[in-house]
């Protein structure tokens, strides 16, 4: 066991495993790295996995403060490094636990570490630090994972915009202007960034699949009981559950069989009494779509769509899943959203939860969601929502009876659909609209159906809006069919790849951020005006210095013009206006215009009195 440790910083510190970079004398890339990839590399000696935690540090050094500042993480763990040393000497020694050993993982901040604190994000709880370890925690221990860090959550995962007191708001790497989704954000985001492997979140309604939607990422909510809920501060102990973020599927496959199964300390997982705990890897299949039948609910995802809004994607994902072999067919529940409405029980449970949860923990800082309120140590955004679940008086009650019979009647209604039409699954988003802007209220989430009834739900990666925002198509299945979705999963991956991993993102050089990449226009300068234009990727930022030349008698105007577009050629940027004959200066691209010029869709184009002179613009370096 490791050894406890005192309290650590309350802040994040980037020196606490060691500088970033300390022991990268490697050129292996951790960038979109599967976990079979980094096992190769350890087992051939390529890299070690102390090697690898310094890797994803510089990476987080990096990204997570600097450049598009995601802060995503709350804590390093500071013996990060010590843990993977003595599993590399392990290796060394003949022995590998498994497909984990070694590879540096990120848990949500609500997971217990008898070495770290347990947050929840929240400063009220910034010092309560468990008594031992959260079982899936243990479990990943035991498998020889390494633990980077813990990652920010919306507070005390009470919300899907990933803000709170302690950790402040988590950014999209997809577009640091939008949030990543909640409350396992800090996960999600990390992830798409690579700054682990793997990582876990946890999932009261949606909260392991929006992040996994908005990140272009694999993420279960797995069946009530599959996964043991002992050590993670809770938010609704009927609905919480916990499990892993993945980049691919087959990552995802191992840190699910790493961490599922019963546990006597969470009653729900006596729902695995005589039946085999599924095995995901072994459930992996390439044919697995072939047969399915898949209903899609209509009501969530209609016939009509323009072309990239979510709605398309999901469309289109359809469509190739039929050409697999699926059977895909337009289905209802009726009357969903009469049965949908006042099933959650998180207003029900949350305040006793917590209750209880902290009078566990030695010489807990608070004992109360009415200590917290009354301190003052919550973010402002969470007032509300606090308030309000604090007013309830008792445990039970008859509208709680009430929410479970609506509860019943759900799980009942969706069964049955799924038993009718003979599916193996219902198809939907995981979100109806785009990720929403920081500050904005987030809307369409679908969370409600899987967590309402206890049912498994899948995010897998779809494609990209016209925005190029990522959409998740959301799989849910019949109780312990999570095996099957993620072989669906596997099928869908191995034949129509979505994963894009964020611009803003990109491998280090010599441990730093890339220097900003120049842009070449089309042809020679000289004939007309001269350009030097660079993007820096990690900002978005493009600068440039056009210079027109003298012999042009009036100039009109400098722009950046779209040539990619199905309606022709259109303005999509002005860099300078009449009269100026070296527009010079900065601009901030939003997520669409920096694809757009990494794709090479853009052109600068210049109108004088003596006409247009365009010329498209390539970047002279790829990340």
């Amino acid at each position: 066991m490791l050894p406890r440790l005192a309290l650590v910083a309350l802040l994040w510190l980037p020196s606490a495993c060691g500088p970033p970079g300390s022991a990268t004398d490697t050129d292996f890339e951790v960038a979109e790295a599967s976990i079979p990839a980094l096992q190769d590399a350890m087992a051939a000696g390529r890299v070690t996995s102390v090697q690898l935690v310094d890797l994803y540090l510089a990476r987080i050094e990096a990204y997570d403060r600097a450049g598009p500042a995601l802060n995503t993480i709350i804590r390093l763990n500071p013996l990060a490094r010590d843990q993977a040393a003595a599993l590399d000497m392990e290796r060394s020694a003949g022995t590998v636990r498994g497909p984990l050993h070694g590879i540096p993982v990120l848990m949500k901040d609500n997971y217990d570490m008898d070495w770290m604190p347990t947050t929840g994000s929240s400063l009220a709880l910034a010092a309560l630090q468990p008594a031992d370890n959260a079982f899936q925690l243990e479990r990943l221990l035991d498998a020889g994972a390494v633990i980077v860090g813990k990652t920010n959550l919306h507070e005390l995962a009470a919300g899907i915009t990933t803000i709170s007191s302690l950790g402040g708001q988590t950014r999209n790497p997809y577009d640091p202007a939008r949030n990543p989704g909640g409350s396992s954000g800090g996960t999600g985001a990390a992830v798409a960034a690579s700054f682990a492997a793997v990582a876990w979140g946890s999932d009261t309604c949606g909260s392991i699949r929006i992040p996994a939607s908005v990140h272009n990422l694999f993420g279960l909510r797995p069946t009530k009981g599959l996964s043991s809920i002992d050590g993670i501060l809770p938010l609704s102990h009927s609905q919480d559950t916990g499990g892993p973020l993945a980049r691919t599927v087959t990552d995802l496959a191992i840190a699910l069989d790493a961490t599922v199964g019963p546990d006597p300390a969470d009653p729900a997982t006596a729902i695995l009494e005589g039946a085999p705990t599924p095995n995901f890897q072994a459930a992996l299949d390439p044919a697995a779509l072939d047969g399915a039948r898949i209903g899609v609910l209509e009501t969530w995802v209609p016939e009509q769509g323009s072309a990239g809004s979510v709605t398309r994607v999901i469309r289109d994902a359809l469509a190739e899943m039929e050409a697999l072999g699926a059977t895909i067919l337009d289905v209802e529940i009726p009357d969903m959203d009469d049965l949908l409405s006042n099933t959650g029980l998180i207003d029900f449970e949350f305040k006793f939860d917590l209750m209880d949860y902290l009078a566990g923990v030695p010489d807990a800082p608070v004992s109360s969601l009415e200590e917290i309120l009354e301190a003052g140590l919550h973010h402002e955004a969470l007032d509300g929502n606090f308030r309000r679940r604090n007013e309830r008086a008792a445990r039970d009650s008859p509208e709680l009876d009430e929410t479970l019979e609506r509860r019943r009647a759900l799980t009942a209604a969706v069964v049955d659909l799924l038993t009718r039409h003979d599916l193996d699954a219902l198809a939907y988003p995981t979100m109806r609209q785009e990720v929403a802007l920081i500050g904005a209220a987030p809307t369409g989430a679908t969370c409600f159906l899987s967590a309402h009834t206890g049912l498994p739900a899948l995010t897998i990666p779809a494609g990209f809006t016209e925005r190029g925002l990522p959409v998740g198509l959301e799989l849910l299945g019949r109780s312990l069919d999570d095996a099957r979705l993620v072989a669906f999963a596997f099928a869908y991956e191995a034949a129509h790849p979505k994963r894009r991993a964020p611009l803003r993102t990109p491998p280090l050089v010599n441990g730093a951020a890339p220097s900003p990449v120049q842009l070449a226009t089309d042809r020679p300068s000289g004939d007309g005006f001269d350009a030097v234009m660079a993007v820096d990727l990690p900002t978005g930022t493009l600068s440039y210095r056009v210079t027109i030349s003298a012999a042009a008698a009036d100039i009109y105007g400098t722009v950046l013009r779209r040539t990619s577009g199905d309606d022709g050629p259109v303005v999509v940027l002005r860099l300078g206006g009449p009269g100026e004959a070296e527009p010079n200066g900065t601009a901030d691209l939003p997520t669409r215009l920096l694809h757009d010029l990494m794709n090479g869709d853009l052109e600068l184009l210049v109108h004088t009195s003596r006409g247009f002179d365009h010329r498209g613009l390539t970047p002279r370096t790829r990340p």
